[in-house]
């Protein structure tokens, strides 16, 4: 008889600013599923909206939740014993139409790993399917490993604006000028840097960057940024002026889209990466419709996009280096989430422990 699997520990989400460590029964995996031992939990600006508002969007919190859904561990049993793998937080139900037309990353009934009510990876041990634990490469370090849901968005996010990024090939869809396409990144916390090196790497040459903190500013550049700048809360946003041909908002506020809509030349694109506090974005409509500009919502990666994103890293195209900025233990996570709310770094993450 194989010996019962040790308890472990969560942090659970009560209500507004207020996680707690708890004792946990060990998990469970239904069939096709696997028990990974966690070993890096990144926290994004998703979870602090949970942690800031208690609620994401429409979807508010019913019972305490556990979060994280940028995640990386270890996996403990089966054939895949002892597998370092990076997880992706979504399991549609592959029967509906969406999934079925490989849109599965807008699933009405997907269980998504840290958004309610499913549980996500802030704990020591977590059941979820096999085929979503993609295997880690042994140059791709524990603590870095979140970031590949981040750059995974980022590629769906290069995709839904037309921008190659698996070939060396230079982008010529939006190509508006000898000096080829220029791209604005409005904000620069972890997944605005990270779009910057991806657009870099997908060969754009021109890329502008903004954010209102200095640090973010200077990673901008760091990241690959040809010009970045920092933009006062109040007051007109100077890279309102600089023209480009697609435009990502990356910081979820109304101030980064007004921003965005307004440096865009005429049928340009705007993506919304960005999740804005509250339910509603707002955009100065005599602008986007006097260019005809395009309005593209950015939801999630799709499935293929985990394995896209390990393949750039592995091959030295995109580089994570540098992005995480703190690090805690699983018993100092209302910390971290003090650190997030801060924006004092750039991504924080939590490492359950090995020994855990």
């Amino acid at each position: 008889m194989s010996p019962a699997p040790p308890p472990g520990r969560a942090v659970r989400l009560h209500g507004r600013r207020d996680v707690r460590l708890h004792a946990e029964p060990a998990p469970v995996p239904r069939d096709g599923e696997v028990v990974v031992r966690i070993t890096a939990v990144g926290l994004c600006g998703s979870d602090l909206h949970w942690y800031d508002e208690g609620a994401i969007g429409e979807t508010g919190l019913a019972a305490p939740l556990v979060l994280g859904h940028e995640l990386a561990g270890v996996i403990e049993g089966g054939p895949r014993d002892g597998e370092r793998v990076a997880i992706d937080p979504a399991d549609p139900c592959g029967a509906c139409e969406e999934c079925r037309s490989g849109r599965g990353r807008l699933c009405a009934r997907m269980r998504f790993a840290g958004l309610a009510p499913d549980d996500g990876g802030l704990r020591t041990r977590l059941a979820w399917p096999s085929d979503r634990c993609v295997a880690l490469p042994v140059s791709v370090a524990d603590e870095d490993a979140p970031l590949l849901e981040v750059l995974g968005i980022a590629i769906h996010a290069l995709d839904l604006a037309g921008i190659r990024i698996d070939d060396a090939s230079p982008p010529s869809a939006l190509d508006r000028s000898e000096s080829g396409l220029r791209a604005g990144v409005y904000g620069a916390g972890p997944i605005g840097l990270v779009l910057v090196r991806a657009l870099r790497a997908a060969g754009v040459e021109q890329v502008v960057a903004t954010d209102r903190l200095a640090h973010r500013v200077g990673a901008a550049l760091a990241s690959g940024a040809t010009e970045a700048l920092q933009v006062a809360g109040d007051g007109p946003d100077p890279a309102a002026s600089i023209p480009v041909d697609v435009a990502f908002e990356c910081a979820g506020t109304d101030d980064a889209l007004d921003t965005a809509v307004r440096a865009v030349l005429p049928g340009g694109r705007v993506l919304l990466v960005g999740i804005p506090a509250g339910d509603r974005s707002t955009y100065p409509a005599s602008a986007a419709r006097r260019k005809e500009i395009a309005l593209q919502l950015v939801r999630r990666m799709e499935a293929p996009d985990l394995g896209r994103a390990i393949a750039l890293v592995t091959a030295g195209r995109v580089s994570l280096d540098g992005l995480v900025s703190h690090r805690f233990g699983l018993e100092d996570a209302p910390r971290a989430f003090e650190v997030l709310a801060s924006r004092a770094g750039l991504k924080v993450v939590v490492q359950p422990g090995a020994g855990s």
